[in-house]
Parts: structure tokens; C-alpha cells; sequence
């Protein structure tokens, strides 16, 4: 990144690139979630939920590239060592060992609460502060809202099926 790029960051960079990095750890721990989570999947609806978590997964890697990007926009340098991933998550990996699609269901919906949670965080962080990183946190924000729909959509649907 250029020098007037970080000069107009209104924050101390090196916070704001440890930060975006406990991020990054949080996305490629859920990418691995996810698309493990699609692959082991049993159950009735199977099918849908393993595509849902795929395409998730998709969405998951794709916010790592973009906050990879940006933390090099900004000097640092993005986690080199898978292993230091469970060092930084702010919210963690709950391994599939439970292969029922209503569980792999509630473990990534808690995941993605915990997501919205962690960028609108994010946001209030850069606020004012660095309009470049708030707009890449604000499109990442938008799909794991989305994530956290399309995920209880499905277990409305489930629950549906029981009852009819």
C-alpha cells in the first residue's frame, strides 16, 4: 500500500492488521467447517444442505483472499501457519464429528452468529477510521448475514417436514 494509503488509516495499523488477522483465521476455520462439513453430511435433506455448505464454503475462502489482500494493503502480512489459526480465531472450530445435518446445521449457524458479532465489531472499530477496510468488513458482514438465513431457512424446513 502506498504511503498516503496507510497515512489517511486513522488507527494504529498494526492493532488493525491483528485484528483483520483474527479474522482471517475465523474464515479459513469456517471454510474448512464448511466444506468438510458438506462432504461427511447424513441425513434427510442431505443433498441441499451439503450444497448450502459448499457454496458457503466458496463465500468463506473468498473473505480470506479479500482480508489477505488488505492486510497486505496495509504492511502486514497474513497468517502463515495453519496451526496459528487456533491461536488467533475469535470463534473457533467445532470439528464434525456428528454427521447429522441438523448438528452440522447448529454448529455453522453458531458460527456465523459469532461472525456478525465479530465484524460489526470490526465496523464500529474502523468507523471513521479507515473507509477502505469498512467497506470490504461491511460486504463481508452483508454474506455472513446471509449465511446465518440461508442456514435457518433450512432447519424451518426441516422442522416443516416433522410436523406435515
Amino acid at each position: 500500500m502506498g504511503t498516503k494509503g496507510r497515512e489517511i488509516v486513522g488507527m494504529d495499523v498494526s492493532k488493525l492488521i491483528e485484528l483483520l488477522n483474527k479474522a482471517f483465521a475465523d474464515e479459513w476455520l469456517a471454510y474448512y467447517q464448511y466444506w468438510v462439513g458438506a462432504k461427511v453430511a447424513k441425513g434427510p435433506m442431505r443433498g441441499a444442505v451439503a450444497a448450502e455448505l459448499e457454496e458457503h464454503a466458496g463465500d468463506e475462502f473468498r473473505h480470506a483472499g479479500m482480508l489477505t489482500e488488505r492486510i497486505i494493503q496495509l504492511g502486514g502480512t497474513p497468517i502463515l501457519k495453519p496451526e496459528d489459526w487456533y491461536k488467533m480465531t475469535n470463534c473457533g472450530y467445532e470439528t464434525p464429528e456428528d454427521p447429522n445435518v441438523r448438528t452440522l446445521l447448529d454448529q455453522n449457524i453458531k458460527g456465523e452468529q459469532c461472525a456478525i458479532e465479530v465484524y460489526n465489531g470490526l465496523l464500529e472499530t474502523v468507523k471513521d477510521k479507515d473507509p477502505v477496510t469498512y467497506n470490504m468488513l461491511l460486504e463481508i458482514l452483508e454474506d455472513e448475514i446471509e449465511h446465518e438465513e440461508d442456514l435457518q431457512a433450512i432447519v424451518e424446513d426441516m422442522e416443516l417436514m416433522k410436523k406435515g
